[in-house]
Formats: structure tokens, C-alpha cells, sequence
């Protein structure tokens, strides 16, 4: 099928790109790569289905602009990364959670606050290359096997990845699909909560028979961060204001730059001498002077703290609105080539093949996980494999009158969470480099990546909640 020779090339791109760059890749390399397939897409486009280039334009250019809201929620989302660490709101959270380690229950534990520090931050990386590293040594200390923690640690990331309005991939799954991020993470509860709560109990089971120390090494990483931090329980009024927020349906851009507000003001309290640091190494002159340029930097550069532990370093490093940039970049790429893909006629092509196979709700649903797993593998990213998985059911669920956050949720439990199942994705070498554990190791411990797809189709084979907007159309 000529249709699938875009997604062929990006494929062979990618993988050199991945083998040659590692992680890296997403700086530049597989950008470079979804432009080169968008130029194949277009070619092929314009020759053998005789589109006009005005078409491709036109398509490119309302991809790009279906996604400007999430650009602006992921630069919000960068300044929230600065600011609410550098005001202590993100080192008091890991402080008061790492308190309730218990050896009995470790495996628990690490996965409770692996997922709370995952939802307070929005990154699965950021949560694993911090806690994570933490947690593995204590892990061991403890007598668990290496994949046992990793898959621990890993489930409870991606959890939080998952539900967090701060991630980058659940702004990109209901942006995408054209969903507000509040009602499309509450439909993602519907299975989520099962999928943790199965994990959970599975921790639980086979961490009991489990004891031993450890708690020395949780003591030395609270230690260095309240010698670094102003840590006070006042800080976590900012945490329940945006709560708050949340509960009442503002918008989430309202709601992120009310919270990157309230965390400057928090800065601006509890963290001054900090704060003075920051802006001393850009600015000289007054003290208010000093003060605005250390806040402007937290909201918008990558800053690096130094407390004198190199575990703590990376935990307080923070990203910025700069740091967003590769992110958003990628994103624009990629609708780049969903636009020429699109405008080529080759994603109706592809997405009529598989239309024919899936007129049921469960084979939609299942067809679309099942899809949103193989790209996983595929292409070796997540963020292309929810744009792409997306793009090509999109219509689908349309046609066949089903809500747009059935299509974000399906996709979401898709191939958000299994990216760090394949050994040779850029999600599953990041994170086997972080822990030292190789990806066929952490794997089967996976519990909340392998179950999350699992219950998508459970749930829809049930029919729980899903409720068509339309009558059918004719596909």
C-alpha cells in the first residue's frame, strides 16, 4: 500500500536516528526525520494523488494551529517546573511523602510516591531520574530484585505521567484530540483507577514477606533538601489552591498560570536567599531588582541548583519554559506530517482499511490500543505514536458518534504507558541508563504499563460510560 511508504521512511529515520543518538534523538534528530517523511508524504501526494500544494498548506497550517493551546499549556507547564521548585512546593512534597517508607511495604511505597511525585510534577523521567534513583538504592538495601523496584517505580511514574495536568503527553493526547484536559482526565479515571489499584494490591502481595533498613539513605536526601529549602507546610497551600482550581473546572491555562503565580509569590516568602542566588548571577543592583530576575529566570530558564549531592542536583534541576522547547518543536514537526498525510489522502486510506475491520466498539477500541502499542515499537516514541494513533482513528470514532475522549483515553492507555516496555525506544533506554536495570528486566514488573491497555479494551468491551454523541455516519 503506497500510502504506508511515509510512515516506512519515518520508521527506517527514526530507528538510524535512535541508534545513533540514543535519548538524544528527541533534540533535533527525529524532528529532522518527520519533516523528511512530511516531504515523501507531500511528494507522493502531489504525484500520484494529484493534490494541489495549496491543500497541503492548508492542512499543515490547521495542524499546527489545532495544537497552539497545548504549546502554550506545555510553556506554562515548563514555567510551573522552575517555579515550583525553586519554591520549595516540590522538595517539601518529596520530604513529607518519603516519610511514610515502611520496609514491610516498600514496593508500595515507592509506588505511591513514585505516582504522587509524578502528578505534582507531570514527568515520569523527571520522577524516575530523581526518586527513582533514590528509591532503587533503598530497594536493594532492602533485598528486592532489581526489576522487582524498577518495575515499582516505573509503574507509579507513568501513573502519575498519565493523569497529571502538568504532563506534556496528556496536554498532547486531549489537544490532539480536540478534548479539554479536565473531562478528558477524568474519563481516563474510569480505567486508571482499576489498572493502580491492581498494581497496588500486586505490590502489596509480593512485598510483605520483605523487611530490612534503609531509611538512612531517605534521611540523607530529606536532610540535603531541607539545608537547601526553606521546607514548611505552608507551601502546600499552593498544591491545594490549585487543587481547588482543578475541582472547579477552570481552564486549565487559567488554572497553570494561576499556579506558576502563586508559587512566584511563595519564592518570593520562603526561598529569598535562593531566589538572591539565582538572580545575583544575572543582574547586580537592588534587592528588588535582584528578586524579579531570580523569579523571570525560574519561570522561564533551565536552572540547576547546587546542594552538594549529585542525586539531589537532578532533582531540583529544573526545565523552564526552555527546556519545553524540543517538545514543542517535535509536536510541530509532527503535524507537519500528519498535515501532508492527511492532505495526501494516505491517512484515510489507512485509517478505511482498518475502519472495515473495526464497526464494533470494542474491535474500534481494541484496534486503536492495539495500534497505539505497535507505533510504541515502531517508531520508538510516544509522542508520535499518540499524534500519529490519533490522527489515523480520529475519523473513525467520529463516523461512528463516539465522544473525542474516548479516542484521547483509548490512546492515552495506549501509548503513553507501554513506551517503556521496548528496549530500543527512546522511553525505554532512558529509563533502563537511569536505573541500571536493563528494559526485558523491569519489564514483566511493569504491572500498571501491561494492565493500562488491558482495561482500556475491558472497559470498552463492557460499555461502561461510553456514550455516542451522534447517529452513525456511513464510513
Amino acid at each position: 500500500m503506497i500510502s504506508l511508504v511515509p510512515f516506512a521512511v519515518l520508521v527506517i529515520l527514526l530507528s538510524a536516528g535512535i541508534s545513533i543518538f540514543g535519548s538524544d534523538s528527541i533534540l533535533g534528530a527525529s524532528q529532522v526525520s518527520l519533516l523528511i517523511a512530511s516531504g515523501v508524504a507531500l511528494v507522493l501526494g502531489m504525484w500520484l494523488f494529484k493534490t494541489p500544494w495549496a491543500a497541503f498548506e492548508k492542512a499543515v497550517r490547521g495542524n499546527v494551529g489545532d495544537v497552539a493551546t497545548a504549546i502554550i499549556i506545555l510553556l506554562l507547564i515548563g514555567a510551573i517546573s522552575g517555579t515550583w521548585t525553586v519554591s520549595g512546593i516540590v522538595p517539601a512534597f518529596i520530604c513529607y511523602g518519603v516519610k511514610i517508607i515502611h520496609p514491610k511495604v516498600f514496593l508500595l511505597t515507592a509506588c505511591i510516591i513514585c505516582a504522587l511525585v509524578s502528578v505534582m510534577t507531570g514527568s515520569s523521567w523527571t520522577t524516575i531520574a530523581t526518586m527513582g534513583v533514590a528509591l532503587m538504592g533503598i530497594g536493594k538495601a532492602e533485598g528486592f530484585s532489581d526489576g522487582m523496584i524498577a518495575g515499582a517505580i516505573i509503574s507509579g511514574a507513568y501513573f502519575g505521567d498519565k493523569i497529571s495536568p502538568l504532563s506534556d503527553t496528556t496536554v498532547l493526547a486531549s489537544a490532539i484530540n480536540r478534548v479539554p484536559l479536565f473531562p478528558h482526565i477524568r474519563y481516563m479515571l474510569i480505567t486508571t483507577v482499576p489498572s493502580i489499584a491492581i498494581t497496588l494490591l500486586a505490590f502489596t502481595v509480593i512485598g510483605l514477606s520483605h523487611s530490612g533498613g534503609g531509611a538512612q539513605d531517605v534521611q540523607m536526601y530529606t536532610d540535603v533538601l531541607n539545608a537547601r529549602f526553606n521546607i514548611t507546610p505552608w507551601l502546600m497551600v499552593v498544591p491545594v489552591l490549585t487543587a481547588v482550581m482543578i475541582w472547579r473546572k477552570w481552564p486549565a491555562p487559567t488554572v497553570l498560570a494561576a499556579a506558576v503565580l502563586l508559587a512566584a509569590a511563595a519564592a518570593l516568602v520562603f526561598q529569598r536567599p535562593l531566589l538572591e542566588e539565582i538572580g545575583s548571577g544575572v543582574t547586580e543592583g537592588s534587592s528588588l531588582r535582584v528578586l524579579f530576575a531570580g523569579v523571570v529566570e525560574s519561570t522561564y530558564n533551565s536552572l540547576h541548583p547546587a546542594t552538594g549531592n549529585a542525586d539531589v542536583d537532578a532533582l531540583v534541576a529544573t526545565k523552564g519554559m526552555l527546556g519545553m522547547l524540543n517538545t514543542i518543536f517535535l509536536i510541530i514537526c509532527a503535524m507537519c506530517f500528519g498535515g501532508c498525510m492527511k492532505a495526501g489522502g494516505m491517512i484515510d486510506e489507512i485509517a478505511s482499511a482498518l475502519r472495515r475491520m473495526t464497526r464494533k466498539r470494542t474491535a474500534l477500541v481494541g484496534s486503536t490500543v492495539c495500534t497505539g502499542v505497535a507505533l510504541n515499537g515502531l517508531i520508538c516514541d510516544q509522542y508520535l505514536a499518540i499524534i500519529l494513533t490519533s490522527n489515523i482513528f480520529g475519523d473513525a470514532y467520529r463516523n461512528e458518534g463516539y465522544e473525542g475522549r474516548l479516542l484521547s483515553r483509548s490512546v492515552e492507555d495506549s501509548a503513553t504507558v507501554t513506551s517503556p516496555l521496548f528496549p530500543w525506544s527512546s522511553c525505554g533506554m532512558t529509563q533502563a541508563s537511569i536505573l541500571s536495570v536493563p528494559t526485558l528486566t523491569y519489564a514483566p514488573f511493569c504491572f500498571f504499563n501491561i494492565i493500562s491497555p488491558l482495561m482500556s479494551i475491558t472497559v470498552a468491551a463492557i460499555g461502561y460510560k461510553i456514550v455516542t454523541t451522534a447517529a452513525r455516519k456511513d464510513s
